[in-house]
This record gives structure tokens, C-alpha cells and sequence, in this order.
């Protein structure tokens, strides 16, 4: 068996990892241009509480060809379809150009009787892969190790998020900036809640993705704390947290990790993995395998936005309240009493007081100095915030009245 990870190359240790990892996590560039993912459940209008086979996705996908907007179409392990589009100049663009692509795929799968649910948890399905990648086999497998096997299979199968990508700013104004991501993190999971159910049960919590999120191994998955420069902080985290899995080259092979082997021990040669210590390519991959709400990729990835539909409004006041000065600021002052608040955030969302309170003025900051093109949305969305209401509220009601594949269904409506 031959060894992936270009294993002629080894890091001399874990300086030189570090090193590596401090390099690339923020790229210096002026706030502007943003690029966004859109995640969504694939449904079978005919048998929502079933999963749609691999097969039958994968045929759909090849098929389509370019996008208008040039987006890439990929495909979760459990079946979630994830459109990726380029960089836009701004965040009005990107909607466009997301929302011209999602108009050509749309069509494509309703007339092979499938639809698509912007959700952050599916409703009604149990957790299950139906990807055969070795990557995922080798993921549910390191998960059951560690001890989370139930979060593990769900994160993987059953969530679905929008990822907001923004630049990371001028060196000086970066750890400002990161600091500003996290301290958004708990007003913006509350706003954009969307998942009170799971595999066809109601969790009590308002957002049951972001606490999949928070089951799931912190050392992986948990926030950056914000104590030093954010690319320090993140390099000593990647090496902190576990490795996953090791890739080999005959046929994309995966070997799960069973235990917790810091990528630091990989590094300095305590542990030996796949019989040898790691390269630079396996130290990118491994940053691959992190999953904090926001990831330094050179960038900032957003990542703790529940999939909804009204996901362009959500990536504009995202983009907004970080990439706008005025607004970046009111959000810093209003996002203050809640620093840190991700479980309540998850648990009560908008239902919190605190919470509640951050959100109306994170929206109101953002309201009136949005793009043209997205401010009617935006200012939809602050009119439900206003009021405490949000996307799960309507999951939760028709899953009372018809059920949780009713659920499912009126999603893939709601996303026309």
C-alpha cells in the first residue's frame, strides 16, 4: 500500500508545523468581495422518508454541466446537495450568482421528482450515509472511536448549513475582525434557527445543528478563544486536535485514526501514522477535518449559519455587519452581553432575552446600508426578528399538524 500526503517531505517537527499552519491562515485583503455555499437536504417528493440512493444523486450531478454562475455542485455523505459559488465583488453579487445557479438546478431535480430542503437538521430521516467515499467511512468510524458516534453520523448526514466567506482585512485590523466573527456567532445562530427537529422528533432545541455542533469533540469543532493573534491561536489548535484519518493513493483510500493521536504527536514523531511522520500535505489535509464555527482558510469561513430560506438575507447581514465599518461597530456594542453564548444560542434562540436584544439591533444596524438589491429581504428578516419569530417556528408547525416528512416537503416548497 502506497502512502498519500507526499510522504517524500516529512515536516522536521512541530515548529515547522505551525509555521505552516500560520502561514496560510489569514491572507491579508480588503473586505469586499464574498463568497458563499449553500447546503440543502435532497428530498424525494414521492417518498419523503427515504433517502435518495447515491447512485441516483450522483448520475443527476454529472450531468448538469456548467453553471451560469459557476458555481460547483457536491454532494454530502448523507445526501445534502451543496452549491459552492466563486467570489462575487460584493454580497449582492454572490446572492445572484448562487441564486442563478440554484434556478438551473432546481428544475434539473424536480423533474426527476426531487426537491430541495434549505434546513439546518433534516425533520424527519434518521441519520445515515449514503456516500460510499472513504473519506466518510473512515469520519464515522473515527467518530464512534472518540466516543460521539450518534453527533457524528447526524453533523455528517443530517445538517445543512449557508457558509458566509469573507476576506480576512488588513493584518492590523484581522484580530478585530476574527473577534467580531465569533462575537456574532450566538446572535446569528439564534436569528438564523431552523432546526427544531430531527429524524422525525422535536429536540427542544432551537437550533439542534449547532448542538450537534457542540456534541461533537470540541478540540475539533470548538470555537477559537480570541486570547492572541488568531493565526497563532489557530495554528495551535490544528495541532491540538486530533487527526482523523490518513489518506493513502490506491484508489483514494482512507485509514480511520481509533484513538486521539494530536497532530502534534504525527508532528514530532511520538506517534507514527500509516508507518511514517506527516508532510505538509497531510497537515492541509488535516485543517480539512477541522470544523470550528469559524475557520481561517487564508479567509474567514463562516460557518454557523443553519441553511434556511431565507438564506440571502442571512449572508447579507453577515457580510455586512463585518464588512461595513458603521455597522461592524453597532454589532461589536450589541453583540457584547453575549459573547460566548453558543449553547443558549442553540437552546432558546430568539426566545432568549439577551439574545433577543443583540439580535433587533444587530438588524437594525445592518437594515438600511445593505446592497439595494437585498434590502426589501433584509428588512423581512428583521421584521421576524422583531417580533421573535424565525424559520423553525414553521417547521414546528407543520410538523404538528401533518407530521415531520410534511415538514420536510413544505421546505423544499418554501425554496422556490
Amino acid at each position: 500500500m502506497s502512502l498519500h500526503g507526499e510522504h517524500v517531505g516529512e515536516l522536521a517537527g512541530v515548529d515547522e508545523a505551525l509555521e505552516h499552519v500560520r502561514r496560510g491562515a489569514l491572507t491579508p485583503a480588503a473586505p469586499g468581495p464574498v463568497g458563499l455555499e449553500l447546503e440543502a437536504h435532497l428530498v424525494d417528493r414521492g417518498s419523503p422518508g427515504r433517502r435518495v440512493p447515491w447512485a441516483r444523486i450522483t448520475g443527476l450531478v454529472d450531468d448538469l454541466g456548467p453553471l451560469p454562475g459557476g458555481s460547483r455542485v457536491t454532494l454530502e455523505p448523507g445526501g445534502q446537495v451543496e452549491l459552492s459559488g466563486p467570489p462575487g465583488d460584493d454580497v449582492a453579487a454572490a446572492v445572484a450568482g448562487l441564486r442563478a445557479d440554484a434556478g438551473v438546478l432546481r428544475p434539473v431535480l424536480g423533474a426527476a421528482g426531487l426537491g430541495l430542503a434549505p434546513l439546518g437538521t433534516d425533520p424527519a430521516r434518521p441519520a445515515a450515509r449514503v456516500s460510499p467515499g472513504p473519506r466518510y467511512a473512515a469520519m464515522e468510524q473515527h467518530f464512534a472511536a472518540v466516543g460521539c458516534p450518534r453527533a457524528g453520523a447526524a453533523m455528517m448526514t443530517s445538517t445543512a448549513s449557508v457558509q458566509v466567506n469573507l476576506e480576512a482585512g488588513a493584518p492590523a485590523e484581522q484580530r478585530d475582525r476574527v473577534a467580531l466573527a465569533h462575537a456574532l456567532g450566538p446572535v446569528l445562530v439564534a436569528v438564523s434557527a431552523s432546526s427544531p427537529m430531527l429524524a422525525g422528533r422535536e429536540t427542544g432545541w432551537a437550533s439542534t445543528r449547532q448542538q450537534v455542533w457542540g456534541d461533537l469533540d470540541q478540540a475539533r469543532c470548538g470555537p477559537l478563544l480570541g486570547r492572541r493573534d488568531p493565526a497563532e491561536e489557530w495554528a495551535e489548535y490544528a495541532l491540538a486536535a486530533p487527526v482523523m484519518l490518513v489518506r493513502f493513493t490506491d484508489a483514494g483510500g482512507a485509514e480511520p485514526v481509533t484513538g486521539r493521536v494530536p497532530f502534534a504527536d504525527w508532528a514530532a514523531g511520538t506517534t507514527l501514522l500509516g508507518g511514517r511522520r506527516p508532510s505538509a500535505g497531510d497537515l492541509d489535509y488535516h485543517l480539512t477535518t477541522l470544523f470550528p464555527p469559524v475557520r481561517l482558510r487564508g479567509f474567514l469561513e463562516i460557518r454557523y449559519l443553519d441553511a434556511g430560506p431565507a438564506w440571502p438575507a442571512l449572508a447579507a447581514v453577515t457580510a455586512t455587519l463585518l464588512d461595513d465599518p458603521v455597522a461592524a461597530d453597532a454589532a461589536a456594542a450589541a453583540c457584547l452581553p453575549v459573547v460566548g453564548r453558543w449553547t443558549t444560542a442553540a437552546h432558546r434562540g430568539l426566545a432568549d432575552p439577551a439574545l433577543h436584544a443583540a439580535a433587533r439591533a444587530c438588524l437594525a444596524a445592518a437594515a438600511d446600508r445593505v446592497p439595494a438589491d437585498l434590502r426589501a429581504e433584509v428588512h423581512a428578516l428583521a421584521e421576524q426578528v422583531e417580533a421573535g419569530t424565525g424559520p423553525g417556528d414553521a417547521v414546528l408547525t407543520t410538523a404538528r399538524a401533518h407530521g415531520p416528512e410534511a415538514a420536510l416537503l413544505a421546505a423544499t416548497e418554501e425554496d422556490q
